[in-house]
C-alpha cells in the first residue's frame, strides 16, 4: 500500500452553482447549529455523551444508509475504491471531532475548545500554502484574522484557563474538522456525497457502539423531561431532532455543498454554524446574545466575504487543486 495525492476537486465558482453551493453550506451549518442548544439539556438532565452520541449518529447513519446501499449497488467495487477514504471520513469528520471537542470540554471551559475547534479554516490555508508553496492572497490573510477575531468575540473566553490536554484535544478536533472539508472535496459522481455522508454516519456509529459497549464512554438515558422555549418536553423528542434533522441534514447538505464550492470557502462558511447556534441558544434556552457577539458575528461575515472574493480569482481555481497526501484503497 502506497501513499498518492488527495486532489481537491476544481469547484464551481461562478454563476448559480457558487450560489447554490453557498446556499446549501449556510443551510448545513444551520442545520448542525441547533445540535448544542438541544443536547445541552439533555447532558444537564443525566444522559451520558456516549448515549447522546450513539443516538444521534445511529439516527442520522439509519436515515441515510439508502444512499450507500445504491452506490453499492450501481458500481462494482465501490466499497474496495472508497472503502478507506469512507472508513476516514467517519473516524475524522463524524467521531473524532465529536470526542475530541467533548474531550476537551471537560478540561477546559466550552468557549475555548469551541474557538480552538473553529481554527480549522486556517488550519486548510496553511496546508495549501504549505503544500503549494504559494502564499495565500491578501484577502485571504485578512479575511483570516477578521474571522478569527470575531469567532473570539462570539465565543468569549474572557477567564478562561489554559490545560495542556485540554489544547491538544481541541487542536486534534480542529484537525477533524479540517478532514470534514478535505475529504468531502473528494464528493462526486464516483463517490456520490449521499453515500459518503452515510457511510461515515455508520463508521462512526460502530465505533460509538464499541466504546459504549466496552466501558469506554458510559450509557445512561433516563426518562426525563426538558425544558425548552417555555415547553416541557419528553427527552427524547429533542435527541430525536439532533438525529433526524441537525446530524442528518447538517452532513448531507455539507458533503454536497463542499464540492461545489471549494474546502476552503466552505470551511469559512461554517462559522456562521457558531452565529446560527448562539439564535437557537436565545431561542430554546433563553440565552440571550451579548452586544459584543453582534459585533463578532459581523467580523465573521465580514471575513467570509473577503475569502469569497478571493475565491472568484482564476489564480485561487488553480490553487485549489492542491494535492494533500492520503492513503488509497489496496
Amino acid at each position: 500500500m502506497t501513499t498518492s495525492s488527495l486532489t481537491l476537486p476544481r469547484p464551481t465558482r461562478h454563476g448559480s452553482g457558487a450560489v447554490t453551493g453557498l446556499l446549501i453550506a449556510v443551510s448545513s451549518a444551520l442545520a448542525f447549529s441547533s445540535s448544542g442548544p438541544f443536547v445541552k439539556p439533555l447532558l444537564d438532565g443525566g444522559w451520558s455523551l456516549g448515549a447522546v452520541l450513539l443516538v444521534r449518529m445511529g439516527t442520522a447513519a439509519l436515515l441515510l444508509s439508502p444512499a450507500l446501499v445504491i452506490a453499492v449497488r450501481r458500481q462494482r467495487g465501490f466499497l474496495r475504491r472508497h472503502g478507506l477514504l469512507i472508513a476516514a471520513f467517519g473516524l475524522t469528520a463524524v467521531a473524532g471531532c465529536q470526542l475530541f471537542y467533548f474531550a476537551a470540554m471537560q478540561r477546559m471551559p466550552v468557549a475555548v475548545a469551541l474557538l480552538i475547534q473553529y481554527i480549522a479554516p486556517v488550519l486548510l490555508v496553511i496546508a495549501v500554502w504549505v503544500r503549494t508553496r504559494r502564499s495565500p492572497s491578501t484577502s485571504v490573510i485578512v479575511g483570516s484574522i477578521v474571522a478569527m477575531a470575531g469567532l473570539v468575540l462570539v465565543v468569549d473566553i474572557s477567564g478562561a484557563r489554559f490545560d495542556l490536554l485540554g489544547t491538544l484535544f481541541a487542536l486534534c478536533a480542529a484537525v477533524c474538522a479540517a478532514a470534514y472539508f478535505v475529504i468531502a472535496g473528494r464528493a462526486g459522481e464516483d463517490l456520490p456525497p449521499l453515500a459518503l455522508a452515510a457511510g461515515g454516519l455508520i463508521t462512526g456509529t460502530l465505533l460509538m457502539g464499541v466504546l459504549v459497549a466496552t466501558g469506554v464512554l458510559p450509557f445512561a438515558a433516563p426518562s426525563i423531561t426538558v425544558a425548552l422555549a417555555g415547553f416541557e418536553v419528553p427527552g427524547i423528542l429533542p435527541l430525536l431532532w439532533v438525529g433526524a434533522v441537525a446530524t442528518t441534514v447538517g452532513y448531507a447538505l455539507g458533503v454536497i455543498a463542499v464540492p461545489l464550492i471549494g474546502s476552503r470557502l466552505a470551511s469559512f462558511v461554517g462559522l456562521s454554524e457558531v452565529l446560527f447556534a448562539l439564535g437557537f441558544a436565545w431561542l430554546l434556552l433563553g440565552e440571550a446574545p451579548a452586544p459584543i457577539q453582534f459585533v463578532g458575528g459581523a467580523l465573521i461575515l465580514v471575513g467570509v466575504v473577503l475569502v469569497k472574493m478571493d475565491a472568484d480569482s482564476p489564480a485561487e481555481q488553480r490553487t485549489e487543486t492542491a494535492s494533500v497526501p492520503v492513503v488509497p484503497a489496496p
